[in-house]
């Protein structure tokens, strides 16, 4: 049985007629007459499935497993599989029989059933996509829209001053975070507070390649593998900031009265509980604790 709430099995000639004839006198309705050992069938159901799950709802699909449902084959002279069939009005309207290509099921559906409309993008979605993509102007364009209807909202205030520490804008991102009300995005607040800390920590450090020389010198520098883990930071390098960081932390966690375990709880907030580098780096640091 689908998880779909428009697509479900019939089982016996009472379910097809309230699940098929009753419900086609209020929504279209595909019959996809299938059978378990039928390859082209199953090559075409998840087709079927795509097609119904966009008309959310506007068209229904019935599924008939035909080595079961026998009586019901005959009733309407199955042949070959797959059959599909669409029922409108308690009647039979159009169908076809073999695979088809999904463009051919959207042309036969055409005058049966209206498009789908889009379902309009969520703009904090669309937000955190581009930044995430490092498209900051465009992420900015986004939040302006939501700030505009509701310019307290704390989600869109903290995405929208981490686009402005991403512009080097420090006075005015800190800014923009102090207006933030509310615990509701506590975590969220806190890891943007900690990149405006690194890029702040990041332009008062000898640069990466100066770093790297000094480690190439001596593996064992800890403060330059700290210094060079906040500049990789500062520039969005998380994953080799965080292998430093730990491995300094293993080395030697007393360094600067703790700090790499400092920084690494720091980065954990900024990319969130959902981030796969949080959950890889989260399970090392216990591992290295314990």
């Amino acid at each position: 049985m689908s998880d779909s709430p428009y697509i479900f099995d019939v089982s016996g000639s009472a379910s097809f007629e309230q699940l098929v004839i009753e419900n086609s006198f209020h929504k279209p309705v595909l019959v996809d007459f299938w059978a378990d050992w039928c390859a082209p069938c199953k090559a075409l159901m998840p087709i079927l499935a795509k097609l119904t799950e966009e008309y959310r709802g506007e068209l229904l699909l019935a599924k008939v497993n035909c080595d079961i449902e026998q009586e019901i084959v005959a009733r309407f002279g199955i042949r070959s599989l797959p059959t599909v069939v669409l029922f409108k009005d308690g009647q039979p309207v159009d169908g076809f029989a073999g695979a088809q290509p999904e463009s051919a099921i959207r042309e036969l559906l055409k005058p049966h059933v209206a498009e789908p409309t889009a379902v309009a993008e969520d703009p904090m979605e669309a937000a955190q996509a581009a930044f995430n993509d490092g498209h900051f102007a465009e992420t900015e364009a986004q939040l302006k829209a939501v700030l505009t209807e509701n310019n307290e909202n704390a989600a869109a205030l903290i995405l929208y001053a981490r686009c402005l520490a991403e512009r080097g804008e420090l006075g005015e991102a800190d800014a923009v975070l102090n207006a933030v009300k509310g615990d509701e995005h506590k975590q969220a607040l806190a890891g943007a507070r900690a990149q405006l800390t690194f890029l702040r920590q990041s332009g008062e450090l000898p640069d990466s390649a100066e770093l790297k020389s000094r480690l190439a010198q001596n593996p064992e520098d800890d403060e330059a593998c700290y210094q060079l883990a906040i500049q990789q930071l500062s520039r969005q390098q998380y994953e080799p900031a965080l292998d430093a960081l730990l491995k300094l932390f293993v080395r030697n966690r007393s360094y600067a009265d703790g700090l790499p375990h400092k920084t690494l709880l720091q980065v954990f907030e900024l990319l969130g509980n959902d981030h796969p580098l949080v959950t890889t780096y989260r399970r090392k640091l216990y591992q290295a604790i314990y």
